[in-house]
C-alpha cells in the first residue's frame, strides 16, 4: 500500500523564511494567520490527508465509481465519510468570505491545502476542489440572490459544485457549443443540450450539486460572443432554502478512464433543466473564466501532487531494495547487496524529481500569495502587479507542472522496476491519475499558445517586462555574493534566453504566427525552467541565512541547498536547448503535407 506524508515542514519554511506571510499582515484574514496559528492549521489538514484520505486512493481506484439505472451514482467505499470529516473540519470554508460562512484566512493557505488532498488522493480531492471553483465564480459574479442560496451551503460543504463546459463536438473552442437557454418568463431559463466529462457531476456525497453551465440563449449571437453562463442545481431550492423538486438534469453515463476512477466524470443530460442566469447576457465566458483558471492553477497544484506522492514512494523503495554494489565498493557489506539509493543514476533520477517538487511548491505558494494580494488588496498599483503576475502566470502553473509532474511520477515508476508496472504498488495509479491533468482545464498546447499569443503582449508587454525586471534585479542585487554564485549565475544565463526567445517571437511571429504556434511548447518549458529557478535562488538565499542562525538546522539546509545546486547544474541548462528549438521557426514543422503523416 502506498504512503504519504503532507510536507507541512517545507511549506513552513516557504511561508516563514521565504515569502514571509507576516509581510501581508495589511491584507484581510492575514493578521489571523500568524506562524503558530498557520502550523497548527496545516498540521491538521495533514493528519486528515495522511489518515483518512491516503487510504482510501488504491481501493478507490479499484472500485471505482458506479451509476445505477435511475441515473444516481455511488462512490466508493469510504469517500462518502471522508468528504463528510473534510466538510466538518472547515475546509471547504477555509478562504472563503467571512458573510457566506467561511473562515476568511488567506486563499495560499488553501492552495496548499489542495496539494496535501491532491497527493492524498487525487480523485476524492476533486469533488470539494471543484466547488471551490464554482464557488469563486458565484462570488465574482453572482447576483446577492444567486450567492444567499448558494454559498453558505456550499461553503458547508453540504452542496457541491461543478463546471459544464464541453459538448461532444465542442472542447476548446468554446464557440462551437449548442446547449440552448430559453426564457420562462418568471426570470429562469430551460437549458437543453449535453455536457461530456463533467467532473463530479453526479454522485452520493452531498444532497445537492449546484452545476454551472454554459449555454447559448436563443437569439444569441453565434461563437463566443453569444455564450451565457447558468446557475442550474440539481434539486431546485425553494424561496426559505429548502429543497424542493428534482431538477430536469441527470447523469447519462460515466466515462471509463484511464484514471482518477474515484472521481465520477458524467455525460450530463439537460432537459429542459431550469437555470438562471450568471452576470451578463452573452458575457458567460467572462464569469467562467474565473472558475476556468481557479482550475487551471489547481490542475498545476495537481501535476506537483502526483509528483510529490510518486516520489515518496520511490524513495521509500529505493532505501529498501537491494539489488547489486555501488560502483565504489560496497557501501553495507553486511548485506547481500547494497539499497539502490546508492547508484549514481537512480540518485539523478530522485534527485531530478526532488529539486522539480520543491521549486514547484514554491512557485504554487508565489502564486497563491499574488492570488490574495489581487484580490484583497486596497492598493491598486498592487492590485494590478498582482494581477498581471496572475495572468502570465496561469499557463505556466497549469501546463509546466503537470507536464513535469506526469514525468515524474513515470520516473518515479521506474525505481520499481517490475514491481512499478504491477497495480498493487500503487505506482501505475500515480501515472495514470497524473495524465489528465495534461489535458483538463485547457490541453498544455493549448495553455502555452495562451502564454505566447496573448500573455506575452497583453498591455504592451507590462507583465513579462515586469518579471524580467524582478528576476534581473534580484540577480545584480546577490550578483557578489559568493555563497549565492552557484545559483544566480545560472538563473541570470537562463532568464537570459528567455529574453532571447521572447524577442525572436517579437521579430518573427508577427509577420508568421506558425512560428509563434511551433515554438510555444518550448518557450511555455523555458519559461518555467526560469521561474523555478529563481524559486531555488530566493530558497537558497532564504536557507543560507536560516543555517547561519544555528537553532540545529544545518543539515537541513545543506540538504535544501545541494538540491538546490543539482537545479541548477542538471536541469537549468536546459533553457539553451528549448532557445535552440525556438529558433528554428516553424519552416520544416509545417512543410509536410497532411497526407504525408
Amino acid at each position: 500500500m502506498p504512503v504519504y506524508k503532507a510536507p507541512v515542514e517545507d511549506v513552513m519554511f516557504l511561508l516563514n523564511d521565504v515569502f514571509p506571510i507576516e509581510r501581508h499582515n495589511n491584507l484581510p484574514g492575514f493578521a489571523d494567520a500568524t506562524s503558530d496559528t498557520v502550523e497548527a492549521i496545516l498540521a491538521e489538514g495533514a493528519k486528515l490527508c495522511e489518515e483518512v484520505f491516503a487510504p482510501l486512493n488504491l481501493p478507490g481506484d479499484q472500485e471505482g465509481c458506479t451509476r445505477h439505472p435511475d441515473g444516481s451514482v455511488t462512490t466508493p467505499k469510504g469517500f462518502r465519510q471522508a468528504y463528510d470529516a473534510y466538510a466538518a473540519g472547515g475546509w471547504m470554508g477555509l478562504a472563503a468570505p467571512g458573510e457566506y460562512g467561511g473562515q476568511g484566512l488567506p486563499s495560499v493557505l488553501n492552495t496548499v491545502m489542495q496539494e496535501f488532498v491532491s497527493s492524498a488522493n487525487l480523485a476524492l480531492g476533486m469533488y470539494p476542489g471543484l466547488t471551490q471553483g464554482a464557488i469563486a465564480a458565484l462570488v465574482v459574479h453572482g447576483t446577492d440572490e444567486q450567492k444567499k442560496t448558494y454559498l453558505p451551503k456550499m461553503i458547508e460543504g453540504a452542496w457541491t459544485g461543478t463546471m459544464n463546459l464541453t459538448e461532444p463536438h465542442c472542447g476548446t473552442d468554446l464557440g462551437l457549443l449548442k446547449t440552448k437557454a430559453v426564457p420562462n418568463g418568471d426570470g429562469s431559463y430551460a437549458i437543453s443540450g449535453t455536457k461530456i466529462f463533467i467532473s463530479a457531476g453526479e454522485h452520493d456525497m452531498a444532497e445537492n450539486i449546484v452545476h454551472l453551465v454554459l449555454a447559448r440563449i436563443e437569439g444569441a449571437p453565434a461563437g463566443t460572443k453569444g455564450i451565457s453562463l447558468f446557475v442550474v442545481p440539481k434539486i431546485l431550492v425553494n424561496a426559505d432554502g429548502s429543497l424542493g423538486d428534482r431538477n430536469g438534469v441527470s447523469c447519462g453515463s460515466l466515462e471509463h478512464k484511464m484514471g482518477i476512477h474515484g472521481n465520477a466524470t458524467c455525460v450530463m443530460n439537460y432537459d429542459g433543466a431550469r437555470g438562471w442566469l450568471i452576470g451578463e447576457a452573452n458575457r458567460g465566458l467572462n464569469a467562467m473564466f474565473v472558475m476556468m483558471n481557479e482550475a487551471r492553477l489547481a490542475v498545476g497544484v495537481q501535476g506537483l501532487s502526483q509528483s510529490e506522492v510518486a516520489y515518496q514512494n520511490a524513495v521509500a523503495y529505493a532505501k529498501d531494495r537491494l539489488q547489486g554494489r555501488a560502483l565504489t565498493g560496497a557501501k553495507f557489506p553486511d548485506r547481500p547487496a547494497d539499497p539502490i539509493i546508492v547508484h549514481p543514476d537512480v540518485r539523478r533520477t530522485l534527485l531530478s524529481i526532488k529539486a522539480f517538487n520543491e521549486a514547484a511548491r514554491a512557485l504554487i505558494v508565489w502564486t497563491g500569495l499574488n492570488n490574495d494580494i489581487a484580490h484583497r488588496s486596497s492598493d491598486e498599483a498592487q492590485r494590478q502587479t498582482a494581477e498581471d503576475y496572475m495572468g502570465l502566470m496561469t499557463p505556466v502553473v497549469k501546463g509546466v507542472l503537470t507536464d513535469l509532474g506526469f514525468d515524474n511520477a513515470v520516473k518515479a515508476q521506474q525505481m520499481f522496476g517490475g514491481h512499478g508496472y504491477i497495480e498493487e504498488w500503487g505506482m501505475s495509479q500515480f501515472v495514470r491519475d497524473a495524465r489528465i491533468a495534461m489535458i483538463y482545464e485547457g490541453a498544455n498546447g493549448i495553455q502555452a499558445m495562451d502564454l505566447v499569443g496573448r500573455k506575452l503582449g497583453k498591455d504592451g508587454g507590462r507583465a513579462i517586462m515586469a518579471f524580467f525586471n524582478e528576476v534581473g534585479a534580484f540577480c545584480q542585487e546577490n550578483a557578489d555574493d559568493e555563497s549565492l554564485k552557484a545559483y544566480v549565475a545560472p538563473l541570470q544565463q537562463g532568464l537570459g534566453h528567455l529574453q532571447q526567445a521572447t524577442m525572436w517571437f517579437m521579430q518573427n511571429a508577427m509577420a508568421k504566427p506558425d512560428n509563434a504556434g511551433a515554438g510555444a511548447t518550448d518557450y511555455m518549458h523555458l519559461f518555467g525552467l526560469v521561474v523555478l529557478g529563481y524559486m531555488w535562488a530566493q530558497m537558497a538565499k532564504a536557507a543560507q541565512a536560516k543555517k547561519a542562525e544555528g537553532n540545529g538546522v544545518a543539515d537541513k539546509m545543506d540538504a535544501k541547498l545541494l538540491t538546490g545546486r543539482f537545479f541548477m547544474e542538471r536541469m537549468m541548462p536546459e533553457t539553451g536547448m528549448r532557445l535552440a528549438r525556438i529558433s528554428t521557426g516553424a519552416d520544416t514543422t509545417m512543410a509536410l503535407p497532411a497526407e504525408a503523416f
